[in-house]
């Protein structure tokens, strides 16, 4: 029952968002073409979704073309990549980003493009984070306790918020934010849902934890 609830909530939300925040989407896409050269949409590599599936995210670009690309394979970036790879996948203070990227991830709006993957069905509007493949292979060997964290993990779909987006965001480790993605996981609540969403609002509006 759970699992229906939470894909028709899914379903309503995602569509009644499209549809009241389309001004913002056509507003932030305009804003991304006159600000730097390169695609409305980030080219971000596939991320895991529910039982281990790799599925692409929609996003905004926030950072220059082929960011991703240039992060791991162009010599200029390998101080900023092992320092990447050392802060669970975030950076403070990253030169890819571009000025309207600033702004629309300190107020979250680079992942509205998600809803796309809620009503695909690759993601819930609350859920665990949607990790890369390869940070959950690196950060797994530097915390070999988060392994049993996160099989729970993948044993739910990745959600566009969730409790460690709401109670820090980037400023939460990996060993902490499994741990925190897992107990939701197995609490399995539609209230509790609920209770993220209207959570979340305050948080994007402060802009606290963003990088």
């Amino acid at each position: 029952m759970y699992d229906f609830l939470k894909r028709i909530m899914d379903m309503v939300g995602s569509l009644v968002g499209s549809i009241l925040l389309l001004p913002i989407f056509l507003l932030v896409a305009l804003a991304i073409k006159l600000d730097s050269q390169g695609p409305i949409f980030a080219e971000t590599p596939m991320r895991v979704g529910r039982d281990g599936e790799l599925f692409k995210m929609y996003k905004f670009r926030s950072m220059i073309a082929n960011a991703h690309g240039l992060l791991t394979t162009d010599p200029r970036f390998k101080k900023l990549y092992d320092e990447y790879k050392k802060s669970s996948y975030k950076l403070t203070k990253d030169p890819r980003i571009t000025r309207v990227g600033k702004f629309i991830r300190k107020y979250s709006l680079d992942e509205l493009p998600q809803l796309i993957n809620v009503l695909r069905g690759e993601m819930s509007l609350v859920g665990p984070r949607a990790y890369y493949p390869d940070e959950l292979e690196e950060q797994q060997k530097n915390y070999p306790e988060t392994k049993e964290y996160v099989n729970i993990i993948l044993s739910g779909k990745p959600g566009i918020t969730g409790i460690w987006q709401v109670s820090g965001r980037s400023g939460i480790n990996f060993d902490e934010r499994v741990k925190m993605d897992a107990s939701y996981v197995q609490k399995r609540s539609i209230i509790y849902d609920f209770w993220l969403i209207l959570k979340t609002i305050p948080a994007v509006i402060s802009g606290k934890g963003a990088v």
